[in-house]
């Protein structure tokens, strides 16, 4: 059963907090429905009952529409248990009714369940150690997160474990992978690592902090990949240690579809923690220095055309399993408010190709070098919530799916939003898995044995899906007609000779 209420619009606000300094949204955008997806729903994994780690639905991690089908699918990254519990990655095929005048979603229906295998062995989101016994060994660990569809219905997905680029098949075949530059690649000093984190780790990406985000170019040519924080040692701290926690300067990466190759890397910079933190009251909730490059970061990217791109970033706050799992270890703890849920608009025109430029032990870029260029296209939070958008019993913590869905009647496009709820499972220090429950304003809060019942009165973390009327004037220049597929190429070409042969005819006779 999925409802079609917004599981916190009838919350009492549980923290005496004004966030102020929320930028307005931008002018033809605006929320028209959001979608409550309840946290025991099961997917189509041929298994009989309901579990975490077998049938229990993963979503957001990112989310895709298909136009030409008007399907979508919802991605679902390593599973419950943070990559210390076997569990089978795949992908969620849906069907979803939008209104075409108000742009309001309901009927939410899984059509198939998408198991990610490589011959006959499906792919596995434990860390690598675990499922290889050898940290550096990547094998088939497999930590999906960004999701494309090719114009022939392969899937191009990207990983956090490598980074990786894959593409299967649409039953989830493994076809190939992508060419990783190898300043990407996670390492202990020479050594492969894609395990551990700072400061065993020297160079490459941060401990899960891979490829976050996904997206093709509409001519079906390229595919971009953005990690979602700047690379383990692209950064300095006060002591002037590599430490990319404290820059703001991640990584876009072009690839080459047909090569399989990357063709360039772009800077992409994180808003600075000066001004999230100015929309923060006081000082006391502020983030640290050491937070900007791994609190806040990227969730999601898509395409508007060739160029330009939508980049969802946010920070780490908001009702989710982390700040319920603290609540539940010491009920009187006080979450820290919400303070960065954004989209951006941005675009590579004049953005330097760095892939030959290193940002070792500096948080700023050199002379000459320019990033994306960036403008907020809407704040997600003072969206939702406009009159505290630091709430956080009203602001989801991971919204990390994004996607432009169909046109509607007037126009204007829905633009989708999903969250992660992260199958709404914790584990402790000893990897033993748990349930996390909670009544609808976090007050009360608890952890019982994973795959059993809440108590009265609680539930599992749902997922959200918000569906956003975005007018033509504020998408610009985007280009809906992504990726047909050749078969629509292919009939084109037909009738237009079928149609040639009927007018000549026409005119012999």
């Amino acid at each position: 059963m999925v409802k079609f209420r917004h599981w916190f619009s009838v919350l009492t606000c549980s923290l005496a907090v004004s966030v102020t300094g929320y930028a307005t949204s931008a002018y033809g955008i605006s929320l028209s429905d959001t979608l409550t997806i309840p946290g025991r729903s099961t997917d189509l994994y041929p298994y009989d009952g309901n579990s975490a780690n077998k049938n229990r639905l993963g979503f957001f991690s990112d989310l895709y529409y298909d136009r030409t089908n008007n399907v979508y699918y919802a991605l679902s990254d390593r599973g419950p248990g943070g990559g210390v519990i076997p569990y089978e990655t795949r992908v969620q095929k849906f069907s979803l009714d939008i209104n075409p005048i108000t742009g309001k979603i309901r009927k939410f229906r899984i059509l198939e369940t998408i198991v990610f295998k490589k011959d006959g062995q499906s792919f596995n989101g434990l860390n690598p150690e675990l499922l290889n016994s050898d940290k550096a060994v990547l094998g088939q660990s497999f930590d999906p997160e960004g999701f494309a569809v090719a114009s022939n219905g392969n899937f191009y997905i990207s990983d956090e474990y490598g980074p990786s680029v894959y593409e299967f098949s649409p039953k989830g075949e493994f076809i190939r992978s992508f060419v990783i530059p190898d300043n990407l690649i996670p390492k202990a000093g020479n050594t492969l690592n894609y395990v551990d984190g700072r400061p065993t780790l020297t160079s490459g990406r941060q401990d899960n902090r891979g490829f976050e985000g996904l997206t093709i170019s509409p001519d079906g040519k390229k595919l971009f990949a953005m990690l979602q924080d700047p690379l383990v040692n692209e950064g300095v701290d006060n002591n002037a240690r590599n430490d990319g926690r404290y820059s703001r300067n991640l990584r876009l990466v072009e690839f080459d579809i047909a090569s399989g190759q990357s063709t360039a890397q772009y800077i992409y910079q994180l808003e600075s923690l000066t001004d999230i933190n100015d929309r923060i009251p006081g000082t006391d909730n502020d983030f640290g220095q050491n937070a900007q490059g791994r609190n806040i970061g990227i969730s999601a990217i898509t395409a508007l055309n060739d160029q330009e791109f939508l980049v969802l970033e946010r920070d780490n706050r908001g009702f989710g399993v982390d700040v319920l799992n603290d609540l539940a270890d010491d009920p009187t703890d006080t979450p820290n408010p919400v303070a960065s849920k954004r989209v951006y608009k941005i675009s590579l025109v004049g953005a330097t190709d760095v892939s030959n430029t290193s940002l070792t032990g500096t948080n700023t870029l050199p002379a000459g070098v320019n990033p994306v260029s960036k403008t907020l296209f809407f704040d997600i939070a003072q969206t939702l919530n406009p009159e505290n958008p630091g709430d956080w019993t009203k602001i989801p913590e991971k919204m990390e799916g994004l996607t432009i869905g169909p046109k509607l009647r007037n126009g204007s496009y829905a633009l989708l939003i999903g969250t992660d709820n992260d199958y709404s499972v914790t584990q402790n220090d000893d990897d033993v898995q748990f349930d996390v429950c909670s009544n609808q304003d976090g007050s009360t809060v608890s952890k019982v044995t994973i795959d059993t019942y809440c108590p009265k009165g609680q539930r599992l973390v749902p997922g959200f899906l918000y569906s956003f009327k975005v007018n033509t004037t504020e998408l610009g220049n985007f280009n809906q007609a992504q990726n047909p597929p050749k078969s629509t190429t292919t009939a084109g070409l037909v009738l237009l000779g079928l149609a040639g042969v009927w007018l000549k005819r026409r005119h012999v006779e």
